[in-house]
């Protein structure tokens, strides 16, 4: 079976300003997105990308479009499956703003239980990022045979989410797993089963270096902007 390639998308304007995008049109990338994104086909030149499958969000599109244009035999594949969590009412607001929110406490230890106000649950999220995963395999797999390479941009949270499914751990520890802004995760997945084999890779051991953690060690809901 296929080898999945997961990237998150580049810093966007709402990662800088601390804001839970979800949905939210016209969010796009910062000077800081667009340099990682410009990086990413260097980065990639050694693998053999059968397919570009993007979150409809502009954040993705503006990702994978340095590589679309350099590779012009690649064309992307929109999925909304893979677009970001819905955070319903909680879109577009300040993180500060949501922290002392009840939910939020539910969203970092238990978020089997969590669904957004007016948006989804969190295993609603996972669900239907898993699918089209599975789908998706099996599509690369009839076209191009079972030792293709394909990626997908997605989300920090929905990246996360796979991760944990891949890796059989329980959603509710899905907020032990980082992916900063650009990063890079790869799955192999067999017939029996997946091998998680690179994880959040920035290529930037500098984003390693300890910083001040959020109060209570908080996960960055929506994948927060990375290192400084």
């Amino acid at each position: 079976m296929p080898t999945l390639i997961l990237v998150r998308h580049g810093r966007s304007t709402a990662n800088t300003e601390g804001l839970l995008a979800g949905w939210t049109p016209g969010v796009a990338l910062d000077e800081r997105g667009a340099a990682q994104a410009a990086a990413l086909p260097g980065r990639l030149s050694e693998l053999p990308i059968a397919e570009v499958v993007t979150s409809p969000l502009q954040r993705c599109q503006e990702t994978v479009r340095p590589l679309l244009d350099a590779r012009p035999e690649l064309r992307a594949h929109t999925d909304d499956r893979i677009g970001e969590c819905d955070y319903g009412d909680w879109s577009g607001r300040k993180l500060a703003d949501l922290k002392d929110e009840p939910l939020m406490e539910v969203v970092q230890a238990h978020p089997t239980a969590a669904r957004f106000p007016g948006g989804e649950s969190m295993r609603t999220m996972q669900h239907r990022a898993a699918e089209a995963v599975r789908e998706w395999n099996a599509r690369v797999e009839r076209d191009h045979g079972a030792d293709a390479v394909y990626l997908m941009c997605s989300h920090g949270d929905i990246i996360k989410a796979l991760v944990a499914d891949a890796l059989g751990l329980h959603l509710d520890l899905f907020q032990r797993i980082s992916v900063e802004p650009c990063s890079i995760t790869a799955i192999r997945y067999t017939r029996l089963r997946p091998f998680l084999v690179r994880l959040g890779d920035t290529g930037d051991l500098a984003s390693l270096v300890p910083r001040a953690e959020p109060p209570g060690g908080d996960a960055p809901v929506g994948g927060g902007a990375g290192a400084p």
